[in-house]
């Protein structure tokens, strides 16, 4: 039914960035599946040699150094994590080399952290690297640089799903695969017996998180909720999403097929600059303004700048030209932006008039406190 849809969103992608969880790859001892990543790497050297521009994330790192390690559980301390990564990425990218080598495409590693995104030279530097790397037809083979982020090691949540979805939003027109240990979404708990895979997502809406039921593991971190967050992610800004199992052993190939594999999440038709997709998704904000219901209306609606009468309190600490997320007053974001006055003077001319703001401050070199060219809506 959808299958033609399928073809054309693979023929008329930029890129298609495939992700592969820990459990893809890995046995259950925690030793890699090292037949699998070949009928993984067979699959994509298929696409290459369409033509088509591939990228792999890849987990397993720590979980390639727990199987060296003969390690049972995944360790808890930060530096032993670190470590057992270390261990596990030299591994890890040996293999995915090895079997590149047997279809003659070269591969290239891309270790990242949050941080290589949130400062826009950086972001642009891994942009054009990346670019590069697809115009020597290589394989960029993306992870999270464990041996040194500390935050997302000690995270249960957003891990590889969200790096892929960070690095999918680095092209206009991106299709994201998420291979992972089930078929797809289902309209409840897959255990239910009257459980069924919702083929296509068209429309993004709230209840989309309240069917999620989450499965554990001793190598993965990551699980449903991280998934359709990259997906809401990919589908406000332009691509599109597939999640699939990738135990299955020709799931990558139906997918490249255009086989109705998995859940299709389909665009929101909201196509986004690359400054606004980096604004919107690629950046940590630095404090927040919280605003008043009219202010929310001007800004999401009505597609109006921020101003000074429309903020109702400001909370932590920022420079003018931070980014800053404008939230609700239950603390729902709504939008990003990049703000013209540090906090100490935002909290001097909250909710006055933009006449006001030279009185107040001595000058006045804004009218706006952010202008609506530096926001981004975000619910």
């Amino acid at each position: 039914m959808y299958s033609i849809l399928r073809d054309e969103l693979i023929k008329t992608s930029d890129v298609i960035v495939v992700k592969v969880g820990t459990n893809v790859i890995a046995c259950s001892n925690g030793h890699l599946n090292e037949e699998r990543i070949g009928i993984l790497v067979s699959d994509i050297a298929t696409m290459f040699k369409k033509k088509k521009r591939v990228i792999l994330v890849t987990s397993g790192a720590v979980g390639a150094g727990m199987g060296s390690l003969n390690l049972k559980t995944r360790p808890v301390e930060i530096a032993e994590l670190q470590a057992v990564a270390a261990i596990g990425q030299g591994k890890l990218i040996e293999i995915y080399e090895r079997f590149m080598r047997q279809h003659d495409v070269a591969t290239a590693q891309v270790l990242l952290t949050a941080d290589d995104f949130a400062d826009r030279k950086r972001y642009l530097n891994v942009r054009n690297t990346i670019w590069a790397l697809l115009k020597f037809a290589a394989l960029p083979i993306i992870n999270e640089n464990d041996t040194v982020s500390v935050s997302r090691l000690h995270t249960t949540f957003g891990d590889n799903d969200h790096l892929a979805s960070l690095v999918a939003n680095l092209f206009d027109t991106p299709l994201l695969i998420l291979l992972t240990d089930v078929d797809g979404l289902y309209d409840r708990d897959p255990v239910d017996s009257d459980a069924k895979l919702i083929p296509i997502v068209e429309h993004w809406t709230p209840d989309l998180m309240n069917m999620v039921a989450e499965k554990r593991s001793k190598l993965s971190k990551g699980g449903m909720s991280s998934k359709l967050r990259a997906a809401k992610i990919i589908t406000e800004s332009g691509g599109n999403v597939i999640i699939a199992n990738g135990d299955q052993q020709d799931s990558l190939k139906n997918i490249f097929n255009a086989y109705e594999v998995g859940t299709l999440f389909i665009t929101q038709d909201n196509h986004m600059s690359a400054r606004k997709r980096w604004l919107g998704f690629a950046v940590r904000a630095e404090g927040k303004i919280v605003l008043d219901e009219g202010a929310i209306k001007a800004v999401r609606t009505n597609g109006k700048s921020l101003l000074p009468i429309g903020i109702v309190a400001v909370d932590g600490l920022f420079d003018r030209g931070a980014i800053v997320s404008l939230v609700d007053r239950s603390g729902n974001e709504i939008a990003r932006g990049l703000t013209n006055y540090n906090k100490q003077d935002l909290l001097k001319i909250q909710g006055k008039k933009t006449s006001e703001i030279r009185q107040i401050l001595g000058q006045s070199l804004y009218t706006e406190v952010i202008h609506r060219d530096n926001l981004q809506i975000v619910d």
